[in-house]
């Protein structure tokens, strides 16, 4: 949004300071300044000047030599326009002027003659659109005035704000309201010339029986409604100083009624709408939500789609505005237009914010009206809008009084009061400040005080109670930014810093994150917590957790809070398969249940995937998930499932579990997680060629476990120790497992770990199984016999098992 400082000035005298320096004291203290820039600089060196002489152009038919008196001088300039005469007084602009457009002009020949200046149309100078000929002066015009003398139009310094810094400050959406952050940031008197005494005058130009009856409906989006009916109007042009105040802030003029309906807008931030009183059949105007869909064209030309509860302004027989957002192209004022009537409301905020994003259409009054503005001050626009009209139509009449509608109007205003002590806002701010200057502040800022010692009874201005100031925090703030908080010295704080110590939880999570990270040479991934309905169906899981939808969720994809962490590892697994030929990732995420009670119970889990596309990696998944219980020294044991003894992570017809190669993950008698060699038939509804071993185990189950021994540093072994592996025949169901347990229930001294170190297939009944036992003097080496006879006892434990060896 555009402000021109030289508006500004209509209402307090800030300072002759560098427009930077402006701008930048501004930006501190109110709303961020984006850019500025000064314009009309053109009409201080732009002379009138009177054609004394008009020659042919040796060597061009169309151009002319004419020659202009321009008050101390005369000029030579060639011209192609074709109303230039003798004794026509015309723009000068001499050479070093620049125009609108950046462009400079310097001296220069045109067809072999040399042009001192240029002679300009309107829409050269930005005073009009015509460019069929030079601009005509009026005849009583001395040679050498400047134009800004001859328009009012003078240079003119803009500052581009930034509507987002402002989409709180309802009363910031005008040239007033910041005319008055102006006069309380730079310490000037605010000239306001809208005073009770000059509203009564206005108002009571308007008595009696208004032609236009107002019926305003109570569920509508209507907070407040004034209507004042008016004829004797003349279409013109508006005079040139508003035509150049209204281009400079970025509006086109079109002609006087409607540019008076711009200018008031962007004068006090209220949008108003003026009819043409001879299309408002029935003389009459009803705010309603309309019954039904329909299509509406608004003043653009465009065709709006509406829908049933949409709240529009209406005539007898149709509508004719969009609620705070634009009029409809047969309710403007035209060429012929002799009665108005003016509409000035306030809306709710909400409704027009919908209807704006809905049909597409964000408008100078949509953007004003969805910032909250305040009703109070409806009659004050109404009355400024009658005062320029009166003043640019003279034969203009009111007819009838001010009409009136809408709850705001209804009951009486009351304001907010708000109280604060100078202790508070010193201690909040930082800062010493007395009692005085935090009057002087706020009072500059329009606040009505009352003060009891070092306390203050503030009553917030109507504009600034919408959505503004709510609490004493507000108040303390616009102390804060008035006085500049550059100005208060930064202090630093004296308090005494404990070390905080992570939550358990946390602790424990990283931890395990750490080992999977370092020791397994895992890589961490994260899928979202909301999963589709799809994903379930094809992951063939149970519970689809229909209670915990959400109602507006991005994508189908993302609508169900996850009952279980293992769709999305399947899914992360499908995708990087496609990619990788190995890889090894965990998780550590949420699940959901549904609760009765607490509407949702949350799980904290973690998951471990090891992909390879030719080689099956369920042993090296086992033998890590026994170094990680080693590591966290808790009380958790692998077993092979029963149907008798649920799995509280995963339900066993589960079709994705494999029949042979599963294992639950047991603590405290309870099965709190699983690992499994993906089925065959799952893998390939999720396109993963290859095997996928997985492994899914509760945080809040493993943190709960107290460690069955503190941990204690144990040296570097001194001696050697000695492996001895064996491979055994065994039948294909039967769990590797098995085997590891029949060994560790020989208790053979010095055996530090019995792992299984390969599984492979044989033929259709049987496998090979590898079981690698480690053994380890801490005090001694040990002797070949030893070694010897625990190798043989081994053996015959396992073939007495019914695990001959593979020969």
């Amino acid at each position: 949004m555009d402000i021109s400082l030289q508006w500004i000035r209509d209402f307090t005298d800030i300072p002759s300071l560098p427009p930077a320096e402006i701008s930048t004291r501004f930006t501190m203290a109110t709303c961020e300044v984006e850019a500025v820039q000064e314009v009309g600089a053109y009409m201080e060196q732009v002379v009138a000047s009177k054609v004394t002489d008009i020659t042919a152009h040796p060597d061009a038919d169309n151009l002319q030599i004419v020659t202009v008196d321009a008050g101390q001088a005369h000029h030579s300039v060639v011209c192609g326009a074709p109303n230039v005469h003798r004794g026509m007084l015309v723009p000068f602009a001499p050479v070093g002027t620049t125009l609108p457009g950046g462009f400079t002009l310097v001296p220069k020949k045109i067809r072999g003659v040399e042009s001192q200046g240029m002679l300009c149309a309107e829409d050269e100078l930005g005073l009009g659109t015509s460019h069929e000929g030079l601009l005509s002066l009026p005849e009583d015009t001395p040679p050498g005035t400047p134009l800004h003398s001859i328009y009012g139009v003078s240079r003119d310094v803009l500052l581009d704000i930034d509507n987002k810094s402002i989409t709180h400050r309802p009363d910031l959406w005008g040239h007033f309201g910041m005319a008055r952050e102006f006069a309380a940031v730079f310490n000037t008197p605010l000239q306001n010339p809208f005073t009770p005494e000059w509203c009564e005058e206005l108002r009571q130009l308007g008595t009696g029986k208004a032609p236009v009856q107002l019926h305003v409906e109570e569920d509508s989006a209507c907070k407040a409604y004034l209507g004042l009916s008016l004829s004797g109007i003349q279409i013109s042009q508006s005079p040139q100083w508003m035509q150049q105040r209204l281009t400079n802030c970025g509006i086109r003029p079109i002609n006087n009624i409607v540019d008076i309906s711009n200018y008031v807008m962007l004068e006090l931030g209220i949008p108003l709408h003026i009819f043409d009183r001879d299309h408002i059949t029935d003389n009459t105007i009803r705010v309603e939500r309309l019954k039904e869909e329909i299509s509406f064209e608004t003043l653009d030309g465009e065709i709006r789609s509406l829908k049933a509860g949409d709240t529009v302004v209406s005539d007898g027989e149709k509508p004719l505005v969009i609620a705070g957002i634009m009029g409809g192209a047969n309710s403007g004022v035209t060429e012929d237009t002799e009665t108005i009537f003016i509409e000035v409301a306030n809306w709710k905020a909400s409704e027009v914010r919908t209807t704006s994003a809905r049909i597409g259409l964000r408008t100078d009054s949509s953007q004003r009206y969805e910032k909250s503005l305040d009703s109070q001050l409806l009659e004050r626009t109404l009355l400024r809008t009658l005062e320029l009209v009166r003043s640019q139509c003279p034969h203009a009449v009111v007819e009838g009084a001010i009409q009136k509608g809408g709850a705001d109007l209804s009951t009486p205003y009351t304001p907010r009061v708000i109280t604060v002590s100078t202790d508070k806002i010193c201690a909040i701010l930082g800062k010493e400040i007395s009692r005085d200057h935090i009057a002087e502040i706020l009072t500059k800022l329009d606040f009505s005080l009352k003060i009891e010692e070092d306390l203050f009874s503030i009553t917030v201005p109507s504009y600034r109670a919408t959505k503004d100031i709510e609490c004493d925090a507000d108040i303390i703030e616009e102390v804060g930014r008035i006085i500049g908080y550059d100005n208060i010295a930064p202090v630093p704080t004296y308090e005494t810093i404990r070390p905080l110590r992570p939550a358990t939880e946390i602790q424990f999570t990283r931890k395990l994150r750490d080992f999977l990270v370092l020791r397994g040479n895992l890589i961490e991934t994260m899928t979202y917590p909301m999963i589709g309905r799809s994903l379930l169906e094809k992951a063939d899981w149970h519970e689809k957790n229909e209670s915990l939808t959400l109602k507006n969720a991005l994508s189908r994809d993302h609508e169900i809070m996850r009952p279980s962490v293992v769709p999305s590892l399947l899914e992360m697994a499908g995708q990087n398969a496609k990619n990788f030929p190995r890889f090894s990732a965990f998780e550590i995420g949420r699940q959901y249940q549904n609760d009765k009670d607490n509407f949702s119970k949350e799980e904290t889990v973690v998951t471990i995937a090891l992909y390879d596309r030719n080689e099956n990696r369920f042993i090296e998944l086992r033998n890590l998930l026994e170094e990680l219980i080693r590591y966290l020294a808790i009380p958790v044991t692998l077993n092979e499932p029963r149907e008798k003894f649920p799995n509280a992570l995963v339900h066993r017809e589960w079709t994705g579990l494999h029949p042979y190669e599963t294992l639950d993950i047991k603590t405290m008698g309870k099965n709190k997680g699983f690992l499994t060699t993906l089925h065959p038939l799952m893998a390939r509804t999720f396109k993963i060629k290859g095997t996928l071993s997985m492994a899914v185990m509760s945080i809040q189950e493993l943190q709960s476990l107290k460690p069955r021994e503190k941990v204690r540093y144990t040296p570097l072994p001194k001696y050697p120790g000695s492996t001895f592996d064996c491979t055994l025949r065994t039948p294909h169901h039967t769990s590797a497992d098995t085997v590891v347990r029949a060994v560790e229930r020989l208790k053979i001294p010095h055996v530090i770990s019995v792992k299984v170190a390969d599984v492979f297939s044989l033929n259709d009944a049987e496998k090979a199984v590898t079981i690698q036992t480690s053994f380890l003097n801490p005090q001694g080496t040990l002797d070949h016999e030893f070694l010897e006879t625990q190798q043989d006892k081994i053996v015959a434990e396992l073939e007495t098992a019914g695990f001959p060896l593979k020969v």
